[in-house]
């Protein structure tokens, strides 16, 4: 447990240093997101910080490798995955790519880690191979899309990602798992911790594409990965990311059914019209915090304990947030 402890505080402080060294270079480089119409911040800030999110990660690791533990293939290929999305992130925070490649890049990472995902469950004649390995896949695509969506003010891509991942790790160790399905969690959860120093409101470094696709891929993966695995119930998961995936899929089904064009940029989501209400990032991450210790976790524990009962736990955590997404929607 000691060497575990080294281990983490390793990677949270090798996140720190790495962003920080990454936040002068890109003042350096006038590697700024300049503010516009659609932008959640007022001054232009250096973004591209989640690659040194993920090399922190990726480090902790190589040392939880050498000292710590054996990673199985599974825990690899999403790692290799992260890092190709990465680095296609920071193709698109440099350059910009069109939607439709980006999409297609992002398609083919999904669906080669869907595959790899889903072996253990296709040993054991469960399901139809084709299904299963789509439903994974679109899972993934999702949950990383929605995750861009939801990186728009400063902390609260990194602090949900600090918060469910510590809590999945305290619930696949509290149900006797443990191991490396624990410390990825933890590891992922350090990495993001240390650029939440730089990242807190008011941030002087953004994310980018380059931390919140492969940040989002990751956490659908290891929900994907511990129910295959029978670490964690998928209810979990759904409940421990169940502000993003309400505000981002509200919004989604909202701006259609208005006839919105719903690719382009915009201010819409729930967390953006409270943040504009209230003149504070930090009272929405705050809300954030709140909402997920006394009302999510406590369910997505709940589900773990009783999963016959798993569906009515998800319902009870969704159905007062998208009540809440209705009236934020009634803000400007």
């Amino acid at each position: 447990m000691t060497l575990l402890v080294l281990v983490l505080v390793a990677t949270f402080l090798l996140s720190v240093l790495l962003c920080g060294g990454y936040l002068r270079f890109a003042r350096a480089r006038r590697l700024l997101d300049t503010p516009n119409e659609r932008s959640s911040h007022s001054h232009p800030t250096p973004h591209g910080g989640g690659a040194a999110v993920l090399l922190a990660f990726i480090a902790g690791l190589i040392l939880a490798e050498q000292y710590y533990n054996n990673w199985g293939e599974p825990f690899v290929v999403l790692a290799v995955s992260a890092v190709l999305l990465m680095i296609i992130g920071i193709f698109d925070d440099l350059q910009g790519l069109s939607a439709r490649v980006r999409m297609a890049l992002y398609s083919l990472v999904c669906l080669w880690t869907a595959d790899a995902l889903v072996q253990p469950l296709l040993i054991h004649g469960a399901g139809n191979r084709t299904l299963l390995w789509l439903l994974a896949a679109l899972t993934m695509l999702w949950v990383l899309n929605l995750y861009n969506f939801m990186d728009g003010i400063d902390g609260i891509a990194a602090l949900q990602t600090v918060l469910a991942c510590c809590f999945a790790a305290w619930l696949s160790l509290r149900s006797g798992h443990g191991g490396s399905y624990t410390i990825f969690c933890l590891l992922l959860a350090a990495a993001h911790a240390g650029f939440l120093l730089w990242n807190c409101p008011p941030a002087r470094l953004f994310m980018g594409d380059a931390g919140s696709i492969p940040t989002g891929f990751l956490l659908a993966a290891i929900a994907l990965l511990g129910a295959v695995q029978g670490q964690l119930n998928p209810g979990c998961w759904a409940i421990l990311l169940a502000i993003f995936i309400t505000d981002a899929s509200y919004t989604l089904v909202w701006r259609l059914f208005t006839g919105q064009a719903f690719t382009q940029p915009h201010r819409l989501h729930a967390y953006q019209r409270l943040s504009r209400y209230w003149n504070s990032h930090l009272r929405v991450d705050v809300l954030l915090t709140v909402i997920n210790l006394l009302w999510l976790f406590p369910l997505a524990w709940a589900v773990q304990v009783w999963p016959s009962y798993a569906a009515i736990f998800v319902i009870l955590a969704y159905f007062p947030l998208l009540c809440g997404m209705a009236k934020v929607g009634k803000l400007a």
